[in-house]
């Protein structure tokens, strides 16, 4: 199935555009483009851009031009990047590239000058760590692709060089095979809507008898090092036509990288018709491998959810109700009788709301906790539905800032109601809803700022320029802190939640156990970890090993399971708790789902270790751990949340349950 996809368009021409279709034409499929469907004529020229070098041993992105590859006649040119591409360190410029639609070609670039000592090093040093090329044409990535073991393996972009087994020599890729695959267009057959960058507009059928040419649907490069005569070559211009050569496979006609050597960059060009349709397009990129698995991960899920189901049945059911029922159907004096004899979770109704240690920690990480999860929900439906299109690079963390931002509003509410509750008054709200403003984001930002400093100091593309460093902050205080401190306003006019019971002035004495409550807690974040990480291991291999992610249809069923079994979890644990007469339910509450994120971190110390064996150097590991270490808290608060707002729900519904003055 072709991947739903979405343009970069105001969102009121969406909308516009989804009315016009369903009037016009109710009965048919359609489809969103993820960008402006360009028909390109025959002969029509064509451009090639180029993205920052990438390498899965160091993840540090650097500049194309880093490297001394041939210039531009008209100057390196940038195009414009938005906020997520800024953050994942792309940099994308134009290239001396130019094909002409359906014209195959033999092209030569040109031939540099004598390598000087520092060009060499920095060749053998970005071939040896693996650096790819990454090229894009109609917002295409290039593919090649590999044989191993008689299995043909997918990659996006190609080496910078390569190092032959068993030899010390380094040769550098300097000849590029291009094939395009195009899908001839003819307008008669097809109904378009577009809403990209260049505008919104409905294509009539007049208009349609008018277009045809060719699509671009496809980008493929096969990757060669020659080596040729630098005298010679020189004497052509750029662009001369050349004949076309074959891939040597002998390493004395490869080119090898070596001081005061020219090395001459050519190119071929073969454009194929294909069957492949424009919306189908990226289902090269989005095969999904091992669905297999993600069936057997959501199904592992529900038989752990249906065995906390069957927990949660015995000892609310069965247990709890039954005390409830046989206390309401006594009369006053038995019941005053039954009183003296409370044990278990009815003991603690004195002591069950008394206020936690650290209250407003605990309101600060619930108010960031519902900002995250209502984050990760609108976003992974919204990519579900086909709304983030890997066409539009950098949109899906682009647009989870935003929705960051804009959600600021819901952690100062939740996080200042719960302080009114706890507190009984809503004094001190303006602190607490600062410090739910700088929680996260203030623990983001110093880890930002740390790696960042790392990737100025190695000269990574991956830097964030201080430019958008300063637009960040602006927005954190312009729009995060205000909408926080907004939400906390509207959480003092809302009604405090009424405790069901009185608080006793003396804390009871909480009975002596055999192990640390703590260690239960901890023991308990394993079971949300199995729903979570056989996805985690597909996301992790997505951000560290250049892999496209599309799963967000089995990440949202995931998603869901993760709730219910974060809910669940939370409240065997804190029926637990009561039962054997602990009252500090609280933090215990939180911690019982939000540990999940423990194990979170040690998998990826875990994957860091097997998995991203070629990851070298302490740079490239310290940036590792330190995302690794955001996610880790981000999952914590959001998990932790989910549990302690169940755990608050049941305690109090059970509590409102008793007659007790």
């Amino acid at each position: 199935m072709a991947p739903v996809l979405i343009s970069k368009g105001p969102f009121f021409s969406m909308i516009f555009s989804f009315s016009v279709l369903l009037i016009t034409c109710p009965s048919k499929g359609f489809y969103l483009p993820g960008s402006y469907i360009h028909t390109y004529s025959e002969g029509e020229p064509i451009s090639v851009k180029v993205n920052s070098l990438t390498s899965i041993e160091t993840e540090l992105p650097f500049g194309y031009y880093s490297l001394p590859y041939c210039q531009t006649k008209d100057g390196n040119k940038k195009s414009a990047e938005n906020v997520g591409e800024l953050l994942m360190g792309d940099q994308i410029d134009n290239s001396p590239y130019k094909f002409h639609v359906n014209a195959d070609e033999s092209r030569y670039l040109c031939t540099t000058k004598p390598l000087t000592e520092l060009e060499v090093k920095l060749l053998k040093q970005r071939s040896r760590d693996l650096y790819q090329v990454n090229m894009i044409l109609d917002n295409l990535p290039v593919m090649r692709y590999t044989q191993q073991n008689s299995v043909t393996i997918q990659w996006t972009g190609f080496l910078v060089g390569y190092t032959p087994i068993g030899s010390n020599d380094d040769y550098i890729i300097n000849h590029l095979k291009f094939k395009v695959l195009v899908h001839e267009y003819e307008g008669s057959r097809v109904e378009i809507i577009g809403t990209g960058e260049e505008g919104m507009g409905v294509i009539s059928e007049t208009d349609k008898k008018k277009m045809s040419g060719y699509e671009i649907v496809g980008f493929e490069v096969t990757p060669c090092s020659v080596k040729r005569d630098p005298e010679t070559m020189s004497k052509h211009n750029m662009y001369d036509t050349i004949e076309r050569v074959n891939c040597p496979l002998e390493l004395d006609k490869c080119q090898m990288i070596k001081q005061q050597e020219r090395i001459t960059f050519t190119y071929e060009v073969e454009f194929v018709k294909s069957d492949i349709r424009w919306p189908s397009r990226w289902d090269a990129y989005l095969k999904m491998d091992g669905a297999k698995v993600h069936w057997f991960s959501i199904m592992n899920s529900l038989m752990v959810i249906f065995f906390l189901a069957g927990i949660v049945f015995v000892i609310f059911l069965r247990t709890i109700r039954r005390d409830l029922t046989r206390y309401e159907e006594l009369d006053k004096e038995a019941q005053a009788q039954m009183n003296e004899e409370l044990s278990g979770w009815k003991l603690v109704v004195g002591d069950v709301f008394r206020e936690p240690t650290c209250s407003k920690l605990l309101c600060v990480m619930v108010g960031d906790g519902v900002q995250i999860t209502c984050m990760a929900v609108v976003t992974i439906v919204f990519a579900a539905l086909g709304f983030m299109s890997p066409a539009s690079r950098g949109m899906l963390l682009t647009g989870m800032i935003l929705l960051y931002l804009f959600l600021d509003i819901f952690a100062g509410y939740v996080g200042v109601r719960l302080w009114s509750t706890i507190k009984g008054g809503s004094k001190g709200w303006r602190s607490v809803s600062w410090s739910i403003a700088c929680f996260f984001t203030g623990i983001v930002f110093m880890v930002l700022t740390f790696l960042n400093f790392l990737l100025w100091w190695n000269k990574s593309t991956g830097a964030l320029p201080i430019s958008l460093y300063f637009t960040l902050l602006s927005l954190w205080f312009c729009i995060s802190v205000p909408l926080t401190l907004l939400g906390g306003f509207l959480g003092t006019r809302a009604e405090a939640i009424q405790f069901p019971v009185r608080t006793n002035q003396i804390p009871r004495e909480i009975p002596a156990r055999k192990y640390p409550s703590w260690l239960l807690v901890l023991g308990a974040g394993t079971l949300p970890f199995g729903t979570l990480f056989i996805e985690l291991f597909f996301i992790l291999s997505s951000i560290w090993l250049g892999r496209f992610y599309y799963a967000f249809g089995f990440l949202l069923i995931v998603l869901l399971l993760l709730v219910i079994i974060c809910a669940e979890v939370s409240v065997v644990l804190t029926c637990m708790h009561l039962c054997v007469e602990d009252w500090r339910w609280w933090w215990k509450a939180f911690f019982a789902s939000g540990s999940v994120a423990l194990y979170v971190f040690l998998y990826s110390i875990n994957y860091l270790v097997f998995d991203l064996k070629s990851l070298s150097g302490p740079v490239s590991a310290m940036l590792y751990l330190g995302y690794s270490l955001i996610m880790a808290v981000a999952i914590m608060l959001s998990t932790g949340t989910i549990g302690f707002l169940m755990s608050f729900y049941f305690v109090h519904y059970l509590f409102s349950s008793m007659k007790i003055d």
